[in-house]
């Protein structure tokens, strides 16, 4: 959104908006800004929600294991959770048989992988919302 346009929503003249966006910047309320990519309905990717336990969950292990999966091109993202699995992934790849090769030659050899469990996603219901 242009600065103009953010003034004009909140009321504000466009050189009184920018002084209070500048101001929030170096307070540390924005800390940043992101670019949401808007990607194609029909994709060429699969995306498979994969919940890994790990054997220990000491600081060292979930740091190695944290290290070696930000390394794979193919996990998006990945999140430390509660609950039943330690890490939560969403893998994007070609096909089944492109994550069979994903699960085998990556997943499964990260540092204290105890159990993988993997789930295809039918369709985004939600997507980011920017």
């Amino acid at each position: 959104m242009t600065n103009a346009a953010l003034a004009e929503a909140v009321g504000l003249s466009p050189s009184a908006c920018l002084r209070r966006l500048r101001l929030l910047e170096r307070s540390g309320v924005i800390r940043g800004y992101t670019a949401i990519i808007d990607e194609p309905e029909a994709r060429d990717t699969v995306t498979v929600i994969v919940q890994i336990t790990l054997d220990r969950q000491t600081e060292e292990h979930l740091s190695r294991f944290e290290n070696a999966v930000r390394r794979l091109p193919e996990v998006r993202e990945c999140y430390l959770m509660t609950g039943m699995s330690d890490y939560l992934l969403r893998v994007e790849v070609r096909d089944a048989p492109d994550y069979e090769r994903v699960h085998k030659e990556q997943l499964s050899r990260l540092p204290g992988v105890a159990r993988i469990q993997s789930a295809f996603a039918i369709r985004r219901v939600i997507g980011s919302r920017g």
